[in-house]
């Protein structure tokens, strides 16, 4: 569940579109493309959304979406 920017919005927005099965297929195919050594990170981020209402996750996902759109801005800061 990483962000994309406004890539991410648009990818998003096409699986919720999707079903449930065809969402398996999708993260399937993407968990197929990843390295092994991120694996066991994946697993444990989806564990952790397991035990999160559904704000919470949103909320979640909208701050990393402001950090990652603010990147520059934030490294300039630090600067």
């Amino acid at each position: 569940m990483g962000l994309f920017l406004s890539y991410k919005n648009v990818y998003l927005f096409v699986y919720l579109t999707m079903t449930k099965t065809e969402i398996k297929i999708e993260i399937q195919k993407v968990l197929d493309s990843v390295p092994e050594a991120l694996l066991e990170d994946i697993l444990d981020l989806l564990k952790d959304l397991q035990h999160q209402s559904s704000d919470s996750i949103k909320l979640t996902l909208t701050r990393r979406q402001i950090l990652s759109e603010d990147k520059e801005l934030l490294e300039k800061l630090v600067k």
